[in-house]
């Protein structure tokens, strides 16, 4: 039996940190899915790119990663790790911090959908610092984020905040 992940998340955008979860997560299953969230059900998320743009910029960045497929979807994680066979979700914890929230999500998804496990890896030390959030932030600043993201997300940024983001 093929043994499919799905990793989940917003991906706004993809972060090198990302792409390395994304990597290491395809050299321990047969098939990855990446499945970005383009629900807009949570208030407390308000996405720079579109879910159209995400995806293709996670395609991009991930095209080397060949059982690894991008996808789209909204409402629970679970239900959609069910529609794709997935047996695992993954999860990626930069720091300590991280471990609180997976924790309880883990267990909350466990409650709904007891047949598919969580497996949570750690981000390498050099991406520990990264998040979308300050990705975004430092872009929209003029700093410099071309050491955190794919260089196609770092023309994303640019289309998006202008050529300030390539100082």
């Amino acid at each position: 039996m093929r043994h499919v992940a799905l990793y989940p998340g917003s991906f706004d955008p993809i972060s090198k940190g990302h792409v390395d979860v994304a990597e290491r997560a395809a050299r321990l299953f047969d098939e990855v899915v990446l499945g970005i969230y383009a629900g807009d059900e949570i208030a407390s998320k308000h996405s720079l790119f579109s879910a159209e743009e995400r995806r293709s910029l996670a395609a991009s960045a991930l095209e080397h990663v060949p059982n690894l497929r991008v996808d789209v979807f909204s409402g629970l994680t679970v239900s959609y790790a069910q529609d794709v066979g997935a047996q695992t979700i993954v999860r990626g914890l930069r720091a300590v911090s991280d471990f609180e929230y997976e924790f309880k999500m883990a267990h909350m998804n466990r409650h709904l959908a007891p047949e598919i496990d969580v497996v949570c890896l750690m981000t390498s030390s050099q991406n520990s610092f990264i998040s979308s959030s300050f990705i975004k932030q430092v872009a929209l600043l003029g700093g410099d984020v071309s050491a955190m993201v794919p260089s196609v997300v770092v023309e994303a940024l640019d289309e998006k905040f202008g050529a300030a983001t390539q100082r």
